[in-house]
């Protein structure tokens, strides 16, 4: 019996990004290292999320703001912000709080700006050593803000009316003629 080639065959090369590291950069390779040894010996929802976030493609781990990250650690004092991504530099923001963060990396501007502020800036394996579960860190992540994102649809399930309100459909254009009929008028069928 061969292969059917037509249906395309055996899926092969789908291997979980968690089980082969792709990324080239000995510093987060080690990182990932760090963080499965971590998660494996402590039972830590929190290393185990990092080591899950750390595989992530770049994409998936988007930089974040320092307005937003003042924000979301404005009641937190003691604590440590932790991003699996970049932390970046707002100019809308007058003055920067005192923050600890723990990040990937820090734009030029943002790590001055912190360090200015009285805070500090730390990296992953800083922080395996000071909090090896997680204790005292609030973890957060940045907007995923991209064009892609307006044509994807919600959770889709038999309770979800919802799934498809809002989603912008993948036209040629907006005119009478394109997409008003069937799916998108309540007088043709139905309407998502």
């Amino acid at each position: 019996m061969g292969i059917d080639l037509k249906a395309g065959g055996r899926r092969t090369g789908h291997k979980s990004s968690m089980k082969v590291i792709k990324t080239a950069n000995p510093y987060n390779r080690l990182l990932i290292k760090l963080y499965k040894f971590l998660a494996r010996r402590t039972d830590s929802k929190f290393c185990e999320t990092v080591a899950k976030r750390l595989h992530m493609s770049r994409i998936n781990a988007p930089p974040m703001g320092l307005n937003r990250l003042a924000k979301y650690m404005s009641k937190k004092e003691n604590q440590t912000a932790v991003i699996v991504g970049k932390v970046t530099d707002d100019v809308r923001m007058l003055e920067c709080p005192k923050l600890s963060v723990c990040a990937l990396a820090f734009t030029e501007n943002a790590r001055k700006r912190i360090v200015a502020a009285g805070g500090e800036c730390i990296t992953f394996d800083q922080l395996a050593l000071r909090s090896p579960t997680g204790a005292n860190t609030v973890l957060l992540r940045g907007p995923q803000s991209r064009a892609a994102l307006a044509h994807f649809g919600k959770r889709t399930s038999v309770n979800n009316p919802h799934a498809y309100d809002g989603v912008k459909p993948y036209v040629r254009s907006k005119g009478r003629k394109f997409e008003k009929a069937r799916g998108r008028r309540k007088s043709r069928g139905f309407k998502v």
